[in-house]
């Protein structure tokens, strides 16, 4: 493996522990359009908190020639004498949740500029099977006038970054690989086994790699939709959910979901993509999207759950205050792509209720840009109608809630992890 050198395109909370990883064995360039993120990775800081600080001093580099490490650079010029182009750009959805490849487009006509006879290019952003030869490839060859598999070759390695989790990091979790030929899958293979402790999977095609990712979060999301369903109907009948599923899980092959808000990059977005790609085929995936309705109304039904019992308490709704605890996507990290926390939020305010967003780990300028909402980082000391716990941060556990409630408020608890003064949960 002499002679290697990696470029990753993109360095959002994907490729920057990859990069991170990599840098540790080869030299390695970091390269992204955001002028402000390189200037920040460059000062040694990452705010997305997945590499931390002295871990990215640690690999970081002043300049691009060197043996290791990691030089990250908004330049074009800078990537163009790699050999190992890696693509971990965002593949979201638009309002009516039909697949946009814009940002892989983009990448690959970036990659396209520099790519040389003997390079490899490998995706790991999430797509539908197809996406990387049929849609990829033809910008790589428009742009570079090379030939695929003749004069450059491609590879696919889903992505299984867990934002915020700290024990699973990168290089502890299997990677599936594959390659645009045999002897390409090899070298691909061989590439991240350097340095992915848990070990690697060789899949037989680039295809099957993807479809391999994309059914991952589906099948996570349908089985969460059923606990969610579950939940619906038991709370309706008077029965606490969670106390079903503790009963049930007393079975060893019974799966461990819980109800709750299904959002992010990935769970919340991947069955979309596999459902575009069936219906091009002519299949209407009636399970998979079924799954998905039901994830996409769960903010909805929490805040009318929310407002029934106010109304029960004989709480005036409108004017009513509301502390809302958290609006990332999950617990203890700083990611608030595709939170579902802002259904909630919206279908409260649709109330005519007054409602205060607190969380510590997001970025309030990030949740203004995105969502046009107002997040506080300083704890309020304001009393309330009704406090609703949607994320579950350490911070929170240790609150005394009951304290920040006014006569008879309300307390909801969306993730089911309080175990005192708790009016309902999902």
């Amino acid at each position: 493996m002499k002679d290697i050198k990696i470029a990753i395109i993109g360095l959002g909370y994907v490729g920057l522990p990859l990069a991170r990883l990599f840098a540790t064995k080869y030299p390695v360039i970091g390269f992204d359009i955001n002028k402000d993120r390189i200037a920040e990775l460059r000062s040694g800081h990452d705010s997305t908190l997945e590499v931390e600080d002295e871990v990215l001093q640690g690999v970081l580099k002043t300049t691009a020639k060197m043996e290791t490490g990691l030089f990250c650079s908004d330049q074009l010029a800078d990537i163009a004498d790699c050999n190992y182009y890696i693509v971990t750009v965002p593949t979201p959805v638009d309002s009516t949740n039909r697949p946009i490849l814009t940002p892989l487009y983009k990448a690959s006509e970036t990659v396209g500029k520099v790519l040389k006879k003997g390079d490899t290019v490998i995706y790991e952003s999430t797509v539908y099977p197809g996406v990387t030869e049929d849609e990829c490839i033809p910008v790589l060859e428009r742009i570079s006038n090379l030939s695929y598999n003749t004069d450059f070759y491609a590879g696919y390695s889903p992505e299984r970054i867990n934002p915020g989790d700290k024990e699973h990091t990168v290089e502890k979790i299997l990677k599936v690989t594959s390659g645009s030929t045999p002897e390409v899958g090899q070298k691909v293979n061989q590439l991240y086994a350097s340095v992915i402790t848990a070990g690697t999977h060789l899949a037989p095609s680039i295809k099957v790699a993807e479809a391999a990712k994309v059914i991952e979060n589906s099948q996570r999301d349908i089985n969460i939709a059923f606990v969610n369903e579950l939940a619906k109907i038991f709370n309706l009948m008077g029965i606490d959910t969670h106390q079903v599923l503790e009963a049930a899980g007393t079975k060893w092959n019974f799966l461990p979901f819980k109800p709750g808000l299904v959002g992010g990059h990935c769970i919340g977005v991947d069955p979309y993509y596999l459902a575009q790609k069936a219906q091009e085929y002519g299949y209407h995936p009636e399970i998979i999207l079924a799954g998905r309705r039901m994830n996409d109304t769960m903010g909805k039904y929490v805040s009318s759950e929310i407002i029934k019992l106010m109304v029960q308490r004989d709480i005036k709704i409108k004017g009513s205050s509301i502390l809302v605890l958290g609006i990332t996507f999950k617990e203890n990290c700083p990611d608030v792509r595709n939170t579902k926390a802002v259904d909630v939020i919206n279908n409260l305010k649709s109330y005519g209720t007054n409602v205060t967003v607190y969380d510590p780990w997001a970025s309030s300028k990030e949740v203004e840009h995105e969502y046009g909402m107002k997040v506080t980082q300083d704890l309020p000391q304001d009393k309330y109608d009704a406090i609703v716990l949607t994320v579950a941060h350490n911070q929170f556990l240790a609150m005394e809630l009951k304290e920040m409630l006014k006569t008879d408020g309300v307390i909801y608890d969306v993730k089911g992890i309080l175990t005192k003064n708790v009016d309902a949960r999902l």
